[in-house]
């Protein structure tokens, strides 16, 4: 009689909880570098709205700081305009970017211009997308909220945003 040549059913079975074991130690941390890489295009984003926040109120000094996130961005091809200042790009201009939800709001009118604002930065799924929330206000310091909770919603308040850790 002649042996068979092939793998046996436990070798099989070896190999496939080996190749499990493995991906259940991969996956977790994929995951926590999908996080860690949402959080740092959040933070970049809100860099970049800082950015856009103080070239408007250059531009448009009437108004200030812009009252609003559409307000820094504006449908492709552009024309700049207080209300569409063309800013931003229209992904951000949508609110969501990278996992992350995002919102700007001007505050404090003086003779119609605002003199502050506020921006915010959340998680559009919590634990899933990131874990921290992100603003700043018009001093551009990125501060950043470890404690979010479930919190999905940006912050848009000057009080709270400075309360935050500098990052």
């Amino acid at each position: 009689m002649r042996k068979q040549k092939g793998f046996s059913l436990i070798e099989l079975l070896i190999v496939v909880a080996i190749i499990l074991i493995i991906a259940a130690i991969a996956i977790p941390n994929l995951l926590r570098s999908r996080i860690a890489a949402n959080e740092s295009s959040a933070v970049s984003s809100v860099r970049t709205l800082n950015t856009a926040e103080v070239s408007y109120q250059t531009a448009y000094p009437a108004a200030g700081y812009s009252a609003d996130l559409p307000s820094l961005g504006g449908a492709s091809p552009c024309t700049p305009s207080s209300t569409t200042a063309c800013l931003i790009d229209h992904v951000l201009d949508s609110g969501a970017k990278s996992g992350y939800n995002f919102d700007a709001a001007g505050a404090t009118p003086l003779n119609g211009a605002n003199t502050t604002y506020t921006v915010g930065a959340a998680p559009v799924a919590w634990n899933q997308t990131g874990v921290r929330q992100f603003g700043s206000i018009e001093d551009g310091v990125v501060r950043g909220d470890a404690n979010t909770g479930s919190n999905t919603t940006p912050v848009t308040t000057s009080a709270t945003v400075a309360a935050w850790s500098p990052l």
